[in-house]
């Protein structure tokens, strides 16, 4: 977040703003250490500078939100001990607990804080160079979500820097939503490089399962204002648009990940973690009658009887195609069909079917991308989401948490386009909790129950429009 903006006239507070900007120029440059020995000419600042570079009070340390063109107490969000803003902050903290070391030494890992499958996610990422006050014992740090500060951190502090400018230096565009999703999919989905990637084997020794949905990650991570400042630097966001693209990306990951030969098999056997966990994970004992633990799904064309693919982003990105890039709703609608078909015949044409499947969520991540969102478009993907085409597919617990935190975020945009009042929405946050009850404890999921309460809720909603 770049500390000029547009508009700025600098009057009679100007040399105050411009002694603050010098002072936290000067105590910045003390966190940027350059290599020894090199000249003045040929000194390059380390790629990842650690969190100690955004600490400042002129910057992000501060402990009171009072800075006057960007909050300056984002470091304290990052940092809070109890809430979910403070979850990266944690992410290698909790390598040194109990868990982590049972789920270690199950897969002879050896030490999970220093184990290479574990850091990918749970520390920032960073390559080489290093800056002197990187620690990887920050955890999952500022530039694991901005980029590496060593080329842009210089302009970022700088009097009248932009936005614009900090992106071509390096810095993530965290503002487009493929740019975001695209990073935040890396540990909260996965990626083929090493140790951003969680194996049925790793959950099978403890690891949690991995859920996401983009807008409302976002949410719980926020540390900015949308002011006016905010929207004149990087535009307004839109939560509508995040989430549809949310969906069409982690699609389209997942598909990337299932063809790749090295995430997609696990021995003789299909890499697990892709699947419904629920069509196997049940209660087996003998009895005199038969007890079905599993619901048929018209989205899915399979046997009865085999693990179905997990589907939750389809489902969900069915209901964003149908409203934000009708036309090519069909193509998805068709593609999942065949894609679930061919996992039911063989690894060759389950592979040449997510590869269509990939391309098809790819071009719809580009359309969502520039599709309008404002009008009654939130409203028609509530409609969509708990209509009679896509409410019959809700028969499993991934897809069914997916969508109430779809409901959630589009209830919630439709508070922030002023087509629903806040009142109003706190009145309809009873039928969403109960929803979420519905789905908060996996082990004790009933589809049926869940799909009352979804309709519920999304009654309430459509008594608004």
């Amino acid at each position: 977040m770049g500390l000029g903006r547009p508009g700025i006239e600098f009057g009679q507070g100007a040399s105050v703003l411009g002694a603050a900007l010098a002072l936290g120029a000067l105590l910045l440059s003390l966190f940027i250490t350059p290599p020894s020995g090199a000249g003045a000419a040929d000194r390059v600042a380390p790629a990842f500078q650690g969190v100690a570079s955004c600490a400042g009070t002129t910057c992000h340390g501060r402990l009171e939100a009072d800075g006057a063109v960007v909050r300056q107490d984002e470091l304290k969000l990052w940092q809070e001990p109890s809430t979910p803003g403070g979850a990266h902050s944690r992410a290698f903290t909790v390598l040194n607990g109990t868990r982590a070391h049972q789920i270690t030494a199950t897969l002879g890992l050896g030490e999970p804080a220093s184990a290479p499958a574990c850091l990918g996610c749970h520390a920032t990422p960073a390559g080489d160079p290093r800056g002197a006050r990187f620690l990887t014992s920050d955890g999952v740090g500022c530039e694991a979500c901005h980029g590496a500060a060593g080329g842009w951190i210089a302009s970022h502090y700088s009097v009248g820097a932009s936005h614009a400018a900090n992106v071509s230096r390096g810095m993530v565009a965290l503002d487009r939503p493929a740019t975001r999703a695209a990073l935040c999919l890396d540990c909260h989905f996965g990626s083929a490089r090493n140790g951003q990637f969680v194996s049925h084997r790793m959950m099978a020794a403890g690891h949690p399962r991995i859920a996401f949905e983009l807008d409302l990650f976002s949410t719980l991570q926020l540390h900015h204002n949308e002011d006016a400042d905010y929207a004149a630097r990087k535009g307004r966001s839109d939560s509508v648009r995040m989430w549809a693209v949310g969906q069409a990306m982690a699609l389209g990951r997942e598909m990337a990940l299932f063809a790749n030969p090295a995430r997609g098999s696990e021995g003789a056997f299909p890499e697990f973690t892709f699947f419904d966990c629920h069509s196997c994970h049940r209660r087996i004992f003998d009895q005199a009658d038969r007890v079905k633990t599993w619901e048929a799904n018209p989205g899915r064309p399979i046997p009865a009887g085999m693990p179905p693919f997990n589907d939750e982003n389809m489902i969900l990105l069915a209901a964003a195609a149908r409203v934000g890039a009708p036309g090519l709703a069909p193509r998805l609608d068709a593609d999942s069909r065949a894609f679930h078909a061919a996992i039911a015949r063989d690894r060759g044409a389950a592979v040449a079917a997510a590869n269509r499947l990939g391309a098809t969520a790819n071009a719809l991540a580009a359309a969502l991308g520039n599709a309008p969102t404002g009008g009654d478009s939130a409203f028609a993907m509530v409609d969509v989401v708990a209509g009679p085409v896509l409410s019959p597919r809700f028969t499993d617990y991934e897809g069914s948490a997916q969508g109430v935190m779809a409901i959630d975020t589009l209830l919630n945009a439709l508070v922030r386009q002023g087509r629903v009042t806040t009142g109003a929405a706190a009145g309809i946050r009873a039928n969403i909790n109960r929803a979420y009850a519905a789905v908060k404890d996996p082990n004790a999921y009933r589809p049926g129950d869940f799909r009352a309460s979804l309709a519920e809720a999304v009654r309430a909603i459509r008594a608004l429009r």
